[in-house]
């Protein structure tokens, strides 16, 4: 089945901004013909593909669609560089499946290493990132272990350091004794969300016990930073965001000879693989300056 160019055009922009005005502002038509090219995929696929709403979400078919219509944009991309041929759309953009921790401490780099092409970024658990590979909702991603999901290549780039990380004040009084099972038993602890496991790994590894702490829920990489010193618990920080605190005595890493280092790997869709290479080289190019090597 051929699609449409433009009414793919129309189906990504929507689901990108979230409204049929603003996609219609962006391709420069009218709010009517951007519902009339919805309307013409719709009838074509013979299914709905967008939940109308504020905003707009895609149903699974139109998120499918809409990657697709990401995807042929990549490669015709990649064709005209590699015949020279004069590219004038404008920017090609691109889905991918990154853990916050490394958005925040070396995915950036690797970005800004790469030209020509808008991110849309997916925020996972680096233990998750491969499911929306494997349900063809991104063209590449960040996660952790090397086994590739089937139609991938995988390539290993190296290990976020992570280190338990608390306020002086916190590990006074909670930690008085030393770290063991009982005294992390009771400390609190922050959590990113119900999917992150790094403090209960890191537990385990140095306790050798399976211990539940009590825990705060942070979403954010850099609110992890900010409530380790301000004493509201303790928790795995990248080792490149609170390098300078330790230093500086605004943290105390709980146990300095235990790290823990979660490796991580890049995966692209094999038919993405050519025309995502120029970012493939950035990624690693930006791993090898931010992660360390596996153990």
């Amino acid at each position: 089945m051929q699609f449409d160019p433009n009414h793919l055009r129309a189906l990504a922009a929507i689901l990108r901004l979230g409204s049929f005005e603003a996609a219609a502002a962006e391709l420069a038509v009218t709010q009517s013909a951007i519902s009339q090219r919805i309307r013409a995929l719709e009838e074509r696929v013979g299914t709905a593909l967008i939940e109308r709403g504020a905003p707009c979400t895609g149903t699974q078919a139109g998120l499918r669609i809409a990657k697709h219509a990401e995807d042929v944009g990549l490669l015709e991309a990649q064709l005209s560089r590699d015949l020279s041929l004069e590219v004038s759309d404008g920017p090609t953009r691109l889905r991918v499946a990154v853990n916050a921790d490394s958005l925040a401490t070396w995915f950036i780099d690797a970005m800004a290493r790469v030209e020509g092409v808008l991110f849309d970024l997916v925020i996972d658990d680096e233990g998750h990132s491969a499911d929306w590979l494997r349900r063809g909702a991104v063209s590449a991603a960040i996660g952790s272990g090397t086994r590739p999901v089937p139609g991938c290549n995988v390539t290993p780039l190296g290990s976020l350091r992570y280190l338990a990380t608390a306020s002086p004040a916190y590990c006074k009084q909670w930690f008085g004794d030393g770290v063991t099972a009982q005294s992390l038993s009771a400390a609190p602890c922050m959590t990113f969300n119900r999917k992150d496991e790094l403090q209960r790994k890191w537990i385990e590894q140095v306790t050798g016990h399976r211990v539940v702490p009590p825990s705060h829920f942070l979403p954010s990489t850099h609110a992890f930073v900010d409530a380790a010193c301000a004493g509201l618990g303790w928790g795995m920080n990248p080792e490149p965001l609170v390098r300078s605190l330790i230093r500086d005595g605004l943290v105390v890493d709980l146990l300095p000879d235990q790290p823990l280092d979660v490796a991580l790997s890049w995966q692209v869709s094999r038919v993405m693989a050519p025309a995502l290479s120029p970012l493939t080289r950035a990624v690693k190019q930006a791993a090898t300056a931010g992660l360390v090597r596996d153990r």
